[in-house]
């Protein structure tokens, strides 16, 4: 890989979403983090959505595409937003962002009036965006109007602070965007247009998977899916404005369910499950050349998991997209796994496992004992590792597994690194209640397992030097 998505050098990072800072927030944790990093030599720091989230945690469902949670904020006095909202750089970030940053904050307000009840529910008037009615409520709340507007403010301009000293650090920020977004927010109760919708603004179709292996009835998310032809018809406005402005937060960004790019399993909105789906081609590519003109090249991240077909492939391999391999999926008995380490490719982000994977030390020793020496045993014979040279340490062998892959960017959850079970872990699909809620305490990290992946690191040749950690 030749493209500055991933340099030619081998490089390490670490996945720890804010909210599993000790502080659970972006204050002085995330900069003592950031110098934790440094130190180690790691050069990436990946997290989850930064979005406020629609109900409960999970920031894969958010009010808005654009608008990021106050909660992970320091928290600021209303008067400071006051003021911080007359001042000059205040003016430029608005003009640039006054698009989604209205619709944001009225949408927020007819919530709170509403008692947070879904948008189709509100009277006819807000929910067909009436332009009187709109104006009226506008003059009745401008001062609460303009409070969620300064907030969002606040927290880019604390957010470029913080990464203006990874970049000092030669830190590169990771992020992860959602395809697609929730029907009960701001994008589509704004844009109603942009998706498929009927008269009451009610989705005629809904996102999901189809059935395999995994679930007979597939999987139902419920989104709306995107009035595409529409989309096209703008030269992809919304879609070049979302990344314009996630990009003013990453280095790098992850395309969650990137197969829905090139095709989207379509089911009806009155089915209850998705069985009844049926594929419909997207407009991926057109989608990614119009960004690619726009802003040269395109640093995204492909989550490519799952089952994948070659138009998929293809599309990604077009614009030298890296994609990802996951290290908990490779012990099977099928040679052409992709997850498989000696299958692992320079353009690919491997990861030990995901936010949505068990902890290492959880997953296996939640396998039985014939499956724990097969996973040992095909480390062993392919990787030319022994239990004895990592001192029986599971975790040190999974680790020396992935840093020694021909991956360019090698991802660990934080977890995996501090060595901790299940209890740490982060979210299981399909499931509700304990999810998004780890966080670790600094007292967790012991220096003996720094200092053994800061010599893999090094020994790997994937140790980020720097003018801190020289």
């Amino acid at each position: 890989m030749t493209t500055a998505i991933l340099p030619n050098r081998l490089e390490a990072g670490i996945l720890l979403h804010p909210t599993s800072l000790a502080s659970g927030k972006l204050d002085r944790d995330a900069w003592r983090w950031l110098d934790q990093l440094s130190e180690l030599g790691i050069s990436v720091w990946q997290m989850l959505p930064l979005g406020l989230p629609l109900n409960g945690l999970s920031p894969y469902q958010c009010v808005s595409a654009f608008a990021l949670n106050p909660a992970l904020f320091p928290q600021a006095k209303a008067e400071s937003l006051v003021v911080l909202g007359e001042t000059s750089e205040f003016a430029a970030w608005y003009q640039q962002n006054q698009h989604w940053a209205d619709d944001f904050a009225l949408f927020m307000e007819l919530k709170f009036a509403f008692k947070d009840t879904e948008w189709s529910t509100w009277p006819h008037e807000y929910r067909q965006r009436s332009p009187e009615a709109l104006a009226k409520f506008k003059n009745e709340h401008i001062e609460a109007l303009n409070q969620h507007i300064y907030e969002q403010f606040y927290c880019w301009q604390h957010w470029q602070s913080l990464r203006a000293d990874a970049q000092e650090l030669g830190i590169r920020l990771f992020g992860d965007m959602p395809i697609f977004v929730a029907y009960d927010s701001a994008d589509v109760w704004a844009h109603p247009e942009l998706f498929l919708l009927d008269a009451d603004g009610k989705p005629t179709v809904v996102t999901g998977v189809p059935p395999d292996y995994f679930s007979a009835t597939g999987q139902r998310w419920g989104n709306p899916h995107y009035n595409w032809e529409l989309m096209q018809e703008t030269q992809f406005a919304w879609w070049r404005e979302r990344l314009r402005y996630h990009f003013d937060f990453f280095d790098l960004v992850r395309i969650d369910h990137f197969r829905g790019l090139e095709a989207a399993w379509m089911i009806p909105a009155d089915s209850p499950t998705a069985i009844d789906g049926y594929w419909a081609k997207v407009p991926g590519d057109e989608l990614l050349a119009c960004l690619q003109a726009a802003s040269g090249t395109l640093p995204l991240v492909a989550e490519d998991l799952g089952i994948i077909t070659h138009e998929v492939t293809a599309l990604r391999h077009k614009y030298q997209l890296p994609g990802m391999s996951v290290l908990q999926f490779a012990f099977d008995h099928f040679a052409d796994n992709p997850h498989k380490p000696w299958n692992v490719l320079n353009n690919t982000v491997y990861y030990t496992g995901t936010h949505d994977n068990d902890t290492l030390l959880g997953w296996f020793n939640s396998l039985n004992t014939e499956q724990q020496a097969w996973t040992l045993n095909l480390i062993q014979e392919h990787i030319f590792l022994s239990i004895e040279q990592n001192q029986g340490n599971i975790i040190d062998l999974m680790l020396a597994t992935v840093f020694q892959s021909a991956a360019g960017l090698v991802m660990l959850p934080w977890q995996d690194v501090l060595g901790l079970g299940s209890e740490a872990r982060m979210n299981v699909p399909g499931t509700i209640e304990g999810n998004w809620h780890w966080r670790f305490e600094w007292h967790q990290v012991q220096p003996e397992r720094l200092t053994r992946l800061k010599a893999q690191l090094q020994q790997y040749q994937r140790y980020h030097t720097t003018a801190a950690n020289q």
